[in-house]
């Protein structure tokens, strides 16, 4: 029997996230389970934790477990890309993917980080056009912001991180220019945004950057956003403290890019409320 494909069917939905041990601090399972009970969906979002010798044999099972779509985390969000049949422009562009729809038999793969971000500067009411950016990270979230500064005309996006091979990599793809780690320690760094695209936050997940973080000396910065969120201390949130410069942590652009990976999965517009409330409900 042929099933109507569209958001309101009546069979149960399943969709997941991969990612590796850290899928278990996601926020993602309560905000997804709360838009499919506000949107009346019938289905279920689960985490599953996948080695990294295994990434291929997952995406492959989406098909085979009849998975409607699927989030990509990190460290898998390039590795999926051979895994795939097809992708939206902007996927192509930033070369990693956090968003997977099932259509059939294919897998498309959507990137929502990006336009998230730009979600997230407009709110926040900072116009990057002209302005000066530092994007620390050198992953899929790091190609995503460095393609959206770009996008939105910032004057100049300097690009840092621990493996200066990827930083420019990122450089030469999508645009931006790689400066050494090491390297801020050698006096003022001037940047009017700075974005934290790492995968750590606090001084025990990263002790060598969080001491360069704390003793960097910024000059005209007037945002600093760390993508991370749910950590119970931020280097990076520290620093802005410090410096008197207005912070903005990982919350609102999980919303933005989990409310446009939502209407790619589901056909549905669900209000950022929604999602805001089952972050606070667990935080």
């Amino acid at each position: 029997m042929k099933h109507h494909k569209s958001h309101r069917d009546l069979d149960t939905k399943v969709f997941c996230i991969l990612g590796d041990e850290r899928i278990f601090r996601s926020k993602s399972p309560d905000m997804f389970s709360a838009a499919l009970q506000s949107a009346g969906i019938k289905g279920a979002y689960v985490p599953l934790m996948v080695a990294p010798e295994n990434i291929g044999d997952a995406v492959r099972s989406i098909r085979t477990l009849n998975i409607a779509g699927a989030n990509v985390t990190v460290p898998y969000k390039e590795k999926v890309i051979p895994y795939l049949d097809e992708f939206s422009e902007g996927a192509r562009i930033v070369g990693s993917i956090n968003t997977i729809v099932r259509d059939g038999d294919m897998l498309k793969g959507y990137n929502t980080n990006a336009i998230g971000f730009m979600d997230t500067l407009g709110q926040a009411g900072f116009d990057p056009a002209g302005k000066s950016a530092i994007v620390f990270g050198s992953g899929g979230v790091a190609r995503a912001v460095v393609f959206m500064l770009n996008w939105l005309r910032s004057a100049s996006v300097l690009i840092t991180g621990r493996n200066e091979e990827r930083v420019g990599h990122i450089a030469n793809c999508i645009g931006g220019e790689p400066k050494p780690l090491d390297s801020l320690a050698d006096g003022p760094v001037s940047a009017n945004i700075v974005i934290n695209a790492t995968s750590v936050s606090s001084d025990d997940e990263a002790p060598d950057l969080a001491e360069l973080v704390k003793n960097l000396e910024l000059r005209d910065c007037e945002l600093l956003i760390d993508l991370n969120y749910g950590r119970a201390q931020s280097f990076w949130q520290d620093m802005a403290i410090s410096g008197d410069i207005p912070f903005i942590d990982g919350y609102p652009s999980l919303v933005n890019q989990a409310r446009r990976t939502f209407s790619l999965w589901t056909g549905a517009d669900v209000r950022a409320e929604v999602f805001l409330k089952a972050i606070s409900d667990t935080v």
